[in-house]
């Protein structure tokens, strides 16, 4: 019997607990700042003409969701460096993507309008645990294997291809 403000009820206290999960680590901030670095990365390569402008301002927007998260979640440099570096490597990989696509005809606004969908799938795949990792090392591999299947030209074949 418990007794709430004079009161003497027949109930023992009933405990509710409420399961909240275990709180993240640093490693998880981490992933989120590489996987939305990732994302701006692919965004700004679909933006920007100019490959090496899109790189960088991909690098500083990394490492501005790192300095972001960072105060806001535990991670430390860590959050900086993994959002600038998954921002780069990602962008790297999404440069050549939209090179080709160019190249093959795609209209430039179509083509931005494309992997700016692209990135808010990437932004969203960043928050699953270990994803925003996985994300930000696959874009480039998946880029240079894109490139490897890519024909080679020789001066010989296009001068018979002008007959």
């Amino acid at each position: 019997m418990s007794l709430c403000n004079g009161v003497t009820t027949a109930q023992p206290a009933i405990r509710v607990r409420h399961y909240t999960g275990r709180a993240m680590g640093a490693w998880y901030w981490i992933g989120v700042a590489a996987g939305l670095g990732a994302a701006a990365g692919v965004l700004l390569s679909g933006l920007v003409r100019v490959a090496l402008v899109s790189l960088a301002l991909a690098a500083v927007a990394g490492a501005g969701v790192g300095v972001a998260l960072d105060a806001w979640q535990p991670g430390g440099w860590g959050d900086v460096v993994a959002g600038a570096a998954g921002a780069l490597l990602a962008g790297l990989g999404a440069v050549q993507i939209v090179r080709g696509a160019l190249r093959r005809g795609g209209t430039r606004g179509g083509t931005a309008l494309l992997v700016s969908g692209a990135a808010l799938v990437a932004a969203g795949i960043a928050w699953v645990p270990v994803l925003g990792y996985v994300e930000a090392l696959v874009l480039p591999a998946l880029a240079a294997r894109l490139r490897r299947r890519q024909p080679e030209r020789y001066a010989g074949l296009r001068t018979l291809a002008r007959d």
